[in-house]
């Protein structure tokens, strides 16, 4: 799916009062390139949606999360809008088979529960862009996890953490019923809050340490779908272009959050020590 620079020129020509020629001259494009995308006549360059983006993303015109808000207030019956941040276009049907095998939850189709939160995940990356989805909850079958010791042992597992207990039986359980659904809602994990799990898991913390610790750093929840079926319930209402500017944007405000993260961990750690199991004595 294209993204709608269409509708989002006259969107954004709407709310600052231009007309064609007064926008164009802001961009510093010919009028006819404004028209011709206007009417959808022409593919726009890479160029062109960069500067158009920018100019809303610049005065203050939050594009994007004012979609996020009138997709929500469409939304059906047992109907949720999730947000999936790409690295790159999602190319024909939606498939759990593209992703890796080492994600949280090993291979699946990853997604959030908010436009921010998938841009700040995905800000790095220069070709990103965030996708909304409507996705239709019924007759399918979910697992939820909360930040837990069972939850934390499902990450270190997929990350490939855990290859000395993985014939384990306890291990085996949990796993085994990680499987048990059709889609997953979870606690985020990013790359720092997988280190305070590798923590646990090479003996240097316990799990109640390990807990609190993670609780700190809660980035939201995300819904992985894992299996054919659970996909074909996902519906894609739209590709959302984000602009550098707006990376940067959310890219701050995840560094603030990242800050303040690591502070409270710090607190958790002595807090509390010497409550809870280290790794070996919960496989013991």
């Amino acid at each position: 799916m294209n993204y709608n620079l269409s509708l989002d020129l006259k969107s954004i020509r709407t709310i600052l009062g231009y007309s064609q020629h007064e926008l164009a001259l802001e961009l510093g494009v010919e009028p006819i390139t404004i028209l011709r995308n206007e009417l959808g006549q022409s593919v726009p360059s890479s160029d062109l949606l960069e500067k158009v983006y920018s100019l809303a993303f610049d005065k203050k015109i939050f594009l994007n999360r004012i979609k996020e808000m009138i997709w929500k207030d469409k939304l059906a019956k047992n109907h949720k809008i999730l947000f999936h941040g790409a690295k790159d276009n999602i190319k024909g049907k939606i498939s759990v088979q593209v992703g890796r095998q080492n994600n949280d939850f090993g291979q699946g189709f990853y997604t959030g529960e908010s436009y921010g939160q998938a841009v700040s995940l995905i800000s790095n990356f220069r070709n990103s862009s965030v996708y909304f989805l409507d996705f239709d909850q019924q007759n399918l079958k979910s697992k939820e996890y909360y930040i837990d010791q069972e939850w934390m042992m499902v990450i270190a597992y997929y990350r490939g953490a855990l290859e000395e207990y993985k014939e384990h039986p306890l291990l085996k359980k949990i796993i085994k019923n990680s499987r048990d659904c059709d889609y997953i809602i979870a606690p985020i994990v990013d790359n720092r809050m997988f280190r305070i799990i590798d923590s646990f898991i090479q003996g240097d913390i316990t799990d109640e340490q390990c807990k609190y610790s993670l609780a700190a750093t809660n980035l939201g929840k995300q819904y992985v779908f894992i299996n054919d079926l659970a996909v074909t319930h996902l519906k894609i209402l739209e590709h959302a272009y984000v602009c550098e500017n707006e990376k940067k944007y959310y890219r701050d405000i995840r560094n603030t959050d990242v800050k303040i993260g690591d502070d409270k961990v710090k607190l958790a750690r002595i807090q509390y020590r010497g409550k809870g199991k280290y790794i070996d004595e919960i496989f013991d």
